[in-house]
């Protein structure tokens, strides 16, 4: 490693203290003979002043010494109190360089001061370029399962049509199975381009105000067949007739159906899906709860996560791309709003997030 910063320092101030040293040397002996001179003219005073000065100019060298010694009392304090740490620092940010050590070397110092905020910080950055490679691969691992396991069917199916193992009066079934695991691979896709915008700040916004129960009542309409099936209901309790929010209207309506259909897959059968709309300030707040199987308290912070689906906490549905709560999490932060969610295992999961008010409220 280069050390020609420290070098110059330690040989500046050993330059220093060796000038200064030999200046006063030279000068210690004139300036003692000129004060012991000055001291007294008397003749019967000459003879012995002359004697002493020898002896007290040794004193003086002594003295020098002394305190040439103690001079470098604050050579060693910069040397263990600073450069040490700042050289830490140095090899913990050349070790990322290295593929060997990726994820950095941890630097071991907890002084309060601007190092150990430095230090601190980039701990913090050695932990985070851990959690992103993690996050990377478990990403990858689960986007390629995503996308190879309804590519298998597509390519299973249409070769069994094709060579004869299914015969023409079932190919209509089947072919109903291939257009739907094409359907998922298109909402794959779409999620993801739509995560990429949000990545790149690239999402714009439609705000304007509008009617926040006609979004609603559209979104129980298109999953009404789910929540038959399921012999779901859902109880609505709105506090006015008419609630004009701000936002961007498409994108407030695929939060909406998002969240209702996260809670018709993971409520009890013959349960009820409960939806809240509440007016405080200028805010609205707007509740989605189900009564269902509930998340685990040390996976709640895992549900934002792109493709989290595989925890038992959140049922055996798998046919779902896993990013439609991450989609959620990323409009309503990109509308500078809020989200965030309630759960216990075994009674539900209630999601709550803000719209600002729009101005006809």
């Amino acid at each position: 490693m280069n050390h020609r910063l420290r070098n110059r320092l330690y040989l500046a101030y050993v330059l220093f203290l060796a000038v200064s040293f030999l200046a006063a040397f030279w000068l210690t002996p004139k300036l003692t003979h000129h004060y012991l001179h000055a001291f007294s003219q008397a003749e019967e005073y000459q003879e012995y002043l002359a004697g002493q000065s020898v002896a007290i100019q040794n004193v003086c060298y002594i003295l020098l010494g002394i305190f040439f010694l103690l001079s470098l009392f604050p050579l060693l304090f910069f040397h263990f109190r600073f450069y040490r740490p700042l050289n830490k620092i140095i090899m913990a940010a050349a070790a990322y360089t290295d593929a060997d050590t990726a994820a950095g070397i941890p630097v071991d110092y907890s002084g309060d001061d601007e190092l150990g905020y430095l230090c601190a910080s980039l701990n913090y950055l050695s932990s985070s370029v851990n959690n992103s490679g993690e996050y990377q691969r478990r990403f990858i691992s689960n986007i390629s399962h995503d996308f190879r396991s309804p590519l298998t069917s597509i390519k299973g199916y249409v070769e069994a049509m094709l060579d004869g193992t299914i015969p023409p009066e079932m190919q209509k079934r089947y072919l109903g199975i291939v257009l739907n695991e094409t359907e998922r691979l298109n909402k794959l896709t779409e999620g993801l381009l739509l995560l990429n915008t949000f990545d790149d700040k690239g999402v714009y916004l439609n705000k304007t105000d509008f009617d926040l129960i006609p979004v609603i009542e559209k979104i129980l309409a298109t999953l009404e067949g789910l929540l038959q099936k399921k012999g779901l209901s859902v109880s609505t309790q709105l506090c006015a007739p008419s609630v004009m929010v701000n936002a961007d209207l498409d994108k407030i309506q695929q939060v909406f159906y998002n969240l209702l259909d996260n809670a018709t897959k993971f409520s009890y059968p013959d349960s009820v899906i409960t939806l809240t709309v509440s007016e405080r300030k200028r805010k609205v707040f707007v509740a989605v709860k189900d009564h269902g199987e509930g998340i685990a308290k040390e996976n709640l912070p895992k549900i934002w996560d792109r493709f989290y689906k595989t925890d038992a906490s959140r049922g055996k549905d798998k046919k779902g791309t896993g990013l439609g709560l991450s989609i959620v999490k990323e409009i309503i932060r990109t509308h500078g709003q809020n989200i965030n969610v309630v759960s216990t295992e075994g009674v539900g999961t209630e999601f709550i997030f803000t719209l600002s008010k729009g101005s006809g409220s």
